[in-house]
């Protein structure tokens, strides 16, 4: 009976799960594995993909929640079908099977969002054949992963450095943030004086 009541909860732990799902905030969608689950780490887009900006993991996260029509946090084959055809590049059955396979390092046979990344990163790096359904996908999707990214990279090293660059422009993006919440922090700090001051006044 042991053993029966543990076969439920081994599933639990082997299926993988997209997370909190497709309306969560950016660094939480496509989560690999439930949490505590398994003992599989959170994906973190912003921790992982530091060649992309926030402003690009937002667009990249926004057109993957448009696709996930099933809103389960994964792009599964029927869906991809859509997503090309929307994009004006319709693919055969075989074609978006191919697409999977080439990102899908799960085995799942669908995109979660962290998959649904590596093909932006592929794209940016030029690793995607310019006639495949991915490079398609990158293309028409009208994120621009070129200006920001590490394509024309002609290697890893050179890929590398670029990210490590971008890397320093994205902490100085949360920097950047940072500071500006405490500037508004303090104003409004200063704003809640001067009102008890006021008051004070007109209570003398």
């Amino acid at each position: 009976m042991a053993a029966a009541a543990e076969e439920p909860a081994g599933r639990r732990g082997r299926a993988p799960e997209p997370g909190p799902g497709p309306g969560s905030p950016l660094g939480r969608v496509g989560n690999e594995g439930s949490p505590g689950g398994g003992g599989r780490r959170v994906f973190s887009p912003a921790g992982e993909f530091r060649e992309f900006s926030r402003r690009q993991l937002r667009d990249m996260e926004r057109l993957f929640r448009q696709y996930d029509a099933g809103k389960d946090g994964f792009i599964d084959l029927m869906e991809l079908k859509l997503m090309m055809e929307k994009l004006g590049a319709p693919q055969t059955h075989l074609g978006l099977k191919n697409m999977i396979k080439e990102v899908d390092e799960d085995l799942d046979s669908k995109l979660s969002f962290r998959e649904f990344l590596l093909i932006f990163r592929k794209a940016a790096a030029g690793e995607l054949q310019e006639d495949s359904g991915l490079h398609a996908l990158a293309r028409l999707s009208e994120i621009d992963v070129s200006t920001e990214g590490v394509k024309g990279a002609k290697n890893f090293f050179e890929a590398k450095v670029q990210a490590i660059h971008d890397a320093s422009r994205f902490e100085e993006e949360i920097k950047a943030e940072q500071e500006e919440k405490k500037k508004q922090a303090e104003e409004l700090k200063q704003r809640k004086a001067a009102f008890k001051e006021l008051q004070s006044t007109f209570k003398q």
